[in-house]
Parts: structure tokens; sequence; C-alpha cells
């Protein structure tokens, strides 16, 4: 489900690709340095010791955050430092998707370049860890998933990036896409994405069969949109679980949006999250503001899984969003009201650890051996990194410093 960076080159004065940064703060406000070797973290202490010959960078009393995660987004349809979208588009999502369509046909947008750009605004501002959803489609064929492909293998050594294979339009409305999307799991997607079953595909017993059946074929996750509201999402949620248990896929799918669980009657709503905690199925929210969103303290409650992401970012549905997950916490802790310090850490962990379970990252983390992914800001606790939002001072992906003051390095310690 991941895709894990190679190993770096070792040399002749560096063999283990070492180095150490000193005179940090975690978030508990206990000081400690970290050590790194081969893209991994060494040790995470006080005073750690200084090898000969190693590279050292002065943390100068940062405090210390995880690589960020984006746990959905669509670089494939992004805008990102082009020219401003005037969006005239109509409310339908029907609207949107052809909007959407021949847009980007008639303009020729180029999703491998527009991927790449805004995949590396993620990284400039912390993020180290993304999925992406990638529009499979029977005009486009697999010309964007190529493009994202391309950026990936361009990022492989920084950015650990999934890839969904998403029918934007549906799976039954346009044949052929069930076809375009198994060639996509087959060319090196790897997440089977899919869409409102019941109101976009109009038979949710036929496309949940379809879907299930080729992400069984190719032994992939699911990861699909379910806008549907009340009842009607409530009943594709159903089917959607009914069949994860059949299948056997517990801890293999995530619900994105789910709106349906915002609005349904509380005894209702409560039976299908203790399903969805049984079955280890995660929900992903984007906390919009004006739509109903999954309950986060009943999901903690009842151990269902739910994480965060920005959605699209300035694209044809929406001038909004940003590569800045500090940023969408804050949005995530807005929508749910959360004033208080350690309600705002709830925020945080919906853009890092908890996005990483979601997702299926591993070796995640600020531990010894996880992947050597972090994040140094000017703050004085992660609730005030959460609401200032400070340019990030250091960021480090698989162990090599890729920003530095807000700007992409070029110095990587044992790089």
């Amino acid at each position: 489900m991941t895709t894990t960076a190679p190993s770096r080159t070792t040399n002749a004065t560096n063999p283990t690709n070492a180095w150490l940064i000193t005179n940090v703060r975690q978030t508990d406000g206990a000081r400690v340095d970290v050590s790194f070797a081969d893209g991994r973290i060494a040790a995470i202490g006080p005073d750690l010791a200084r090898e000969p010959g190693i590279a050292i960078e002065d943390g100068a009393d940062a405090l210390l955050l995880p690589g960020f995660v984006e746990g959905h987004t669509h670089l494939d349809k992004t805008h990102w430092g082009m020219r401003w979208y005037r969006n005239e588009v109509g409310p339908k999502l029907t609207e949107r998707i052809e909007n959407e369509r021949r847009w980007r046909a008639q303009g020729g947008h180029d999703a491998g370049a527009q991927s790449l750009a805004l995949a590396r605004a993620f990284l400039l501002a912390g993020t180290t860890r993304l999925r992406t959803h990638v529009d499979i489609d029977t005009e486009a064929g697999l010309r964007h998933l190529e493009g994202v492909l391309a950026t990936r293998a361009a990022l492989r050594d920084v950015l650990d990036l999934q890839i969904v294979a998403f029918p934007q339009s549906g799976l039954l409305g346009r044949p052929g896409t069930d076809a375009l999307l198994d060639r996509a799991l087959s060319a090196g997607a790897d997440v089977l994405g899919a869409l409102d079953p019941a109101l976009i595909d109009g038979d949710p017993v036929a496309s949940l069969d379809l879907t299930f059946g080729l992400a069984q074929r190719h032994q992939k996750p699911i990861d699909i949109h379910l806008h549907e509201p009340g009842e009607i999402g409530a009943f594709t949620l159903g089917l959607l679980l009914d069949r994860v248990a059949a299948l056997g896929m517990q801890g293999q799918v995530v619900v994105s949006h789910a709106f349906c669980l915002g609005a349904l009657p509380e005894r209702e709503r409560d039976v299908l999250l203790a399903r969805l905690a049984e079955l280890r199925v995660a929900l992903l929210t984007t906390a919009p503001p004006s739509t109903p969103v999954p309950p986060l303290h009943a999901c903690i409650d009842k151990g269902v899984t739910l994480f965060g992401g920005n959605d699209g970012i300035r694209d044809t549905w929406t001038p909004y969003g940003s590569p800045d997950m500090l940023e969408r916490a804050m949005l995530i802790a807005m929508r749910y009201n959360l004033r208080r310090d350690d309600d705002l850490a709830l925020a945080f962990d919906c853009v890092s650890g908890t996005a990483a379970r979601g997702c299926g990252f591993t070796h995640y983390g600020l531990q010894t051996g996880a992947r050597a992914d972090l994040v140094l800001v000017d703050a004085d606790t992660l609730a005030h990194a959460i609401v200032a939002r400070p340019a990030r001072r250091l960021v480090v992906a698989s162990g090599r410093i890729v920003a530095r003051a807000g700007a992409h390095a070029q110095h990587q310690p044992g790089g």
C-alpha cells in the first residue's frame, strides 16, 4: 500500500549517512537531540553522543513534530502556480464533474507538471506522506495517472506517495471505466477508488460488487468517496460494510467524506460506528464548514479511525485549499469546535499519526527505527504551531533536509 524510498547511497567518509539535530523540544516540553542513519531515526534523547565526522544541525530550541500526512487530495487536478481560474460552475456534483472534464480536455491541463508543483509545495510545508486520488476517465484514459506516476518517481527519495485510481464519473455510467481501472491498478496505482454507488452509479449493489471484485483481483485496498447524505448514505455504507465482512477486507477500506454520519440520528449513527470499528474501516474528513461531518469525539469513543485531508486544492472544484497540513489541522479544530490545547492535539493527530494509520503508511513517527521524517517550527507548543502556522525552520524527509527557513534546501546532510 505504501511506496518505500530506496536505500541511500553510502560513502567512505560517512558510511551510514549519519547526522544529528541538537537542541529541540518535543511537544511534552522535553529537550532532546535526534540522530539519523540511512534515512531512519537512530536515536532520540537528551545530550546524544557526537560521533566524529558527522554533520550537526542546531535546532535552536525549535518545536519538533513528525512529518505531516495528507490523507486525501487530488494532485492531478490542481492549478497550483497557474493563473487564477474563474469558477462559474453550477452547484450540482454532475455539473462540476463535466465542467472539469471539459476544461482539462480543452486547456491541455498537464497532470504531471501540476502534480509535481503541488507535491513539492507539500514537501516545503512539511508533508512527507501523501495519498492522492487520480482521475481515471474514458476520455483521458490513463493520462492523468501517468503524470502522477512521473511525480512519484521524481520524488521517490523524499515523498511517500500513494495513488488512488479514482473514477470521477462513477463506475457504471461510462462503459469501459472498469477496464481502465483494471489497467490503472496494474500500472502502479496503490488503491482502488469509487464514487457514490447509489447517487452517481444508480445501482449500489452492482457498483460495490464490481469495485470489490476489482480490489480482490488485484489485492488492493479501497478508498471510496461517499457524499451520499442521510439514509441513502447509511444504506450504501451498510452494503459496503457487508462486503468488507464477507470478503475479509478488514483494515483495507477507507470511506472518504461519509457525510451521512453527520446527519443520522444518534442511535442509527452509533450502530454504523460500531460496525466501522469492528471491521477496521477508517473514515476521512476534510472538515467542510457547511456540510455534515462524521462526529470526531464519537468516532474516538467508538474506536473508529478518523483522519484528515484537503480534498482538491485550487482546481475547477474549489478555489480553496493549501498544502500546509497545519492549516488543515486548524480547520479541523475549528469545524469540531476544539479550543483547549489537548483538543487541538486531536486535530493534529488527524494529519499525523492517525492519518498514517488510516492510509497504511508504515515506519511513521518520532521513534527509533522510524523513517526520518520530521518538521521543526518556532512555536511554544503544538497548539501554538497549529494556530500560528509558522514557516518551517527545517523539514527532513527520509533523513534528508528538503526545506530550510521556508525554502527548498540545497544542503542535505548525509546525502
